[in-house]
């Protein structure tokens, strides 16, 4: 009896063991399974996957529709988006810098020094107009020379857009008024998060810059000249920019999903993921637009300003060292920047808001 209770007593720590191993990993399991099933799956590994099972309708605005609806959004509440435009506009000049007449000078001297070798004499001031906007539209307007430190500054400038702006269309939206220091003062929570979202996008963006660093060092060697390498190039590039457009166009839409309290960045990641799924090209295809509507508005905005700064500088000399385009360009670029912003939103509160069957 004795024998037998003490190898009972060795034997009884084993079995626990185990049973202790087995209800964890069974509730790891569970834990995993639940969590899969509150996510969007429309694909099955090793299963064909039919239309109707990854085809989600949304309720959303037209292309045209979606532009006029951000404007009209922006300039109902102009009198909150002006004071703001005119106060980021201030903080860049201050922090990071703007356009030097002199380097904008270098601009005009380039294209003159062009324009004079052409068959036709002297290109017309709309042309010019025209390439000097091509010329500086990248730079925003704001220095060019700009070091670490006011890039970083030009960077965190841009989250506070983000955010700020984001949480006053927030309110807009829910029928209340906020003024814009309640924007400044209670919007900035989520700026560790979205700096988190941020460091994925650029990882994410990995394959693109593949992409542009490899073409680069391909036309220095002529690698494209050869047909056959020119078409591995071609699939390589492809591939390359279909998995970055893939992982971006969520993660663009966890930038907003992420501003709302008590989110975390993976959790918003995850989230913007399944509002997305199914859903992806068409948010490629608003971008695209997109892209569309802020040349347009560069045009139409900068174009007649340039125009004027060459007629007026050309009678009065006093004004030559005056910095009107890039002023000008700093402003609307700042509201190129509000602009995107709410366009994003109205998309992301659409697709949110639409209750699917």
């Amino acid at each position: 009896m004795a024998k037998t209770s003490s190898k009972t007593r060795k034997q009884a720590p084993k079995t626990d063991k185990k049973s202790v191993f087995s209800c964890k990993f069974a509730a790891w399991k569970q834990k995993i399974q639940a969590s899969r099933a509150e996510h969007v799956h429309l694909h099955k590994s090793f299963k064909r996957s039919y239309r109707e099972d990854y085809l989600r309708q949304t309720s959303t605005p037209g292309l045209l529709s979606h532009a006029m609806i951000t404007f009209k959004t922006i300039f109902q509440h102009l009198r909150t988006f002006l004071p703001f435009i005119a106060l980021m506009v201030f903080l860049y000049i201050f922090a990071v810098g703007l356009m030097s007449e002199d380097f904008y000078k270098q601009f005009q001297d380039s294209i003159d020094a062009t324009s004079a070798e052409l068959a036709g004499g002297k290109v017309g001031n709309f042309a010019k107009a025209g390439l000097l906007l091509i010329s500086t539209v990248t730079s925003g307007g704001l220095d060019a020379g700009a070091g670490e430190s006011q890039t970083v500054f030009m960077v965190l400038l841009f989250l506070v857009m983000w955010l700020v702006t984001i949480f006053l269309l927030r309110h807009f939206l829910a029928g209340e008024n906020p003024r814009l220091r309640d924007g400044l003062y209670n919007s900035l929570g989520p700026l560790l998060s979205t700096l988190v979202i941020f460091v994925i996008i650029f990882i994410q963006a990995i394959p693109l810059m593949l992409v542009l660093i490899t073409y680069s060092a391909a036309v220095m060697t002529n690698f494209l000249s050869t047909p056959f390498y020119a078409l591995l190039y071609f699939i390589f590039a492809a591939l390359m920019i279909l998995l970055s457009g893939y992982l971006l166009s969520s993660s663009i839409m966890a930038l907003v999903a992420v501003t709302a309290p008590g989110i975390y960045p993976i959790k918003a990641m995850f989230a913007a993921s399944d509002l997305m799924a199914g859903r992806r090209l068409k948010m490629v295809l608003r971008l695209i637009y997109l892209i569309f509507v802020i040349a347009i508005t560069y045009i139409i905005t900068m174009l007649p300003i340039i125009l004027l700064d060459l007629w007026f500088k050309s009678m009065w000399s006093w004004i030559s060292s005056w910095p009107i385009v890039p002023f000008c360009l700093l402003t609307v670029t700042c509201f190129i920047f509000i602009y995107t912003t709410t366009y994003i939103y109205l998309y992301y509160r659409w697709l949110l808001d639409y209750k699917e069957k």
